[in-house]
């Protein structure tokens, strides 16, 4: 007869009892010797696979190779994440250069920036923001960029669009998106083709306009303060393949130029997170500020510009410059930069 153990088990077949039993046989341990290696041919087509495995899924594998500075004890309250004072000089430059443009976009904007704002004085608002739009998607090229016609002229990319969408319709022109120029701060996937400028359209038609021709899409409402105006519409303005970059780009433009009242009260760094990490002025933020808590990161970033008296949006260009290690100039000379805010930035990180 079956016995039971005091576990109220069959005896033989309670894993602590059984091992009692007189013909009881351990389990064999598993031995500490390494399997063998398998056949190079094997690792080859296993390493085939989960590649093929990760482009099925989307998913692509990028790896980043970070230029640092040598540390030399360098150390600032302001940049808590710097170890290099040549770190910290660099990005001086760069705050001097963003500042900088942001004044010649107010004062003397060049090429199609200067368009734009002629557009929205004779109240062509809708095509005033229309022309920023693909300027900023396309970005416009380095200097010595440019071909053929185009050779010097940093919107010549974005002139090429805008041609063929005057012979033919935007669906039409989608594959034509292939053959124009690209600059360092485009937000356009080849893949993508003519999607999200479509999205765009759709956008600005759904909000519709006022009796006078202005966008809703920008304009909101009247009684919202500029810095309120730049937040909602910035979440309202989140396109398929229109990454936190462009859009924040965007707003900052058509402000400057005097299109519509925006200010940026923030660096919308929590919008970053969702174009999976890859965001410049995010992943400066991380090492310029010791942190990668997102609103941590804001007040810190606040901290900086008001202690070197400048807007935040030149700090963000100056941050995704100098993440990138290449001053992305945007259609102005690469030379060009604010000298008190380059002396204030000096003596401010004590270098």
């Amino acid at each position: 007869m079956p016995s039971f153990c005091r576990h109220n088990r069959f005896i033989e077949r309670c894993p602590i009892c059984s091992a009692t039993l007189p013909d009881h046989l351990a389990p064999a341990r598993p031995t500490s010797r390494p399997h063998a290696a398998a056949p190079p041919s094997s690792r080859a087509g296993a390493r085939v696979s989960a590649r093929t495995h990760n482009r099925r899924n989307g998913e692509q594998l990028r790896v980043r190779h970070e230029q640092r500075a040598v540390e030399d004890g360098y150390e600032n309250q302001l940049l808590p994440g710097l170890r290099a004072s040549a770190d910290a000089r660099r990005l001086a430059g760069e705050l001097a250069f963003a500042a900088a443009r942001l004044t010649a976009l107010e004062t003397s904007p060049p090429g199609l920036y200067g368009e734009i704002r002629e557009l929205a004085r004779a109240g062509q608002l809708e095509q005033a923001s229309w022309v920023c739009f693909l300027t900023v998607y396309l970005s416009p090229l380095q200097e010595g960029d440019g071909d053929g016609e185009g050779e010097g002229d940093p919107f010549a990319g974005i002139r090429m669009a805008l041609a063929a969408e005057a012979t033919s319709s935007l669906a039409g022109h989608t594959s034509s998106l292939a053959d124009i120029p690209l600059g360092p701060r485009t937000s356009h996937a080849p893949a993508r083709g003519a999607h999200t400028l479509l999205a765009y359209r759709q956008w600005v038609a759904r909000a519709g306009s006022t009796p006078e021709g202005v966008p809703g899409a920008f304009l909101g409402e009247p009684s919202w303060t500029p810095e309120r105006r730049f937040e909602r519409v910035f979440e309202r303005l989140a396109l398929p393949g229109f990454a936190r970059m462009g859009r924040y780009e965007l707003l900052v433009t058509l402000g400057r130029l005097a299109v519509y009242p925006l200010r940026p009260a923030t660096l919308a760094l929590v919008a970053a997170r969702a174009s999976g990490g890859e965001d410049p002025t995010l992943l400066a933020a991380k090492r310029v500020f010791g942190i990668g808590d997102s609103q941590l990161m804001e007040r810190r970033a606040l901290a900086l510009a008001q202690a070197l008296e400048i807007p935040l949006d030149a700090l963000e260009l100056a941050l995704a410059n100098w993440e990138a290690s290449q001053r992305a100039t945007l259609g102005f000379p690469a030379h060009i930069e604010d000298l008190a805010v380059r002396a204030r930035a000096q003596a401010a990180l004590g270098l």
